[in-house]
């Protein structure tokens, strides 16, 4: 769900506020109780939540270096072609 940042032009009072898109907008301040509780432009926050690509791979913020595959470390086959070519039939 989105997370919208609310600001009171009567009070001042400003806090974020996590809403479904499809919620009416709040008006009404939670400080002061005015009806000038406005949302602000703002870079679009969210939350993620639960295990996914998310919390699997990009969470940690830096890339673990990835294992080399097997047939990235085996010496290549007799000839220098590394066995996938037509004078090493499979």
């Amino acid at each position: 769900m989105p997370i919208y940042e609310y600001r009171c032009d009567s009070c001042g009072f400003q806090k974020e506020h996590i809403q479904k898109m499809s919620d009416a907008p709040l008006s009404e301040c939670p400080a002061c109780g005015a009806a000038s509780y406005k949302k602000l432009v703002s870079a679009a926050g969210f939350q993620l939540k639960g295990t996914g690509w998310y919390a699997t791979d990009f969470k940690g913020g830096s890339a673990q270096a990835a294992k080399p595959a097997a047939s990235e470390t085996a010496a290549p086959a007799a000839g220098g072609c590394g066995g996938a070519c037509a004078c090493h039939p499979g």
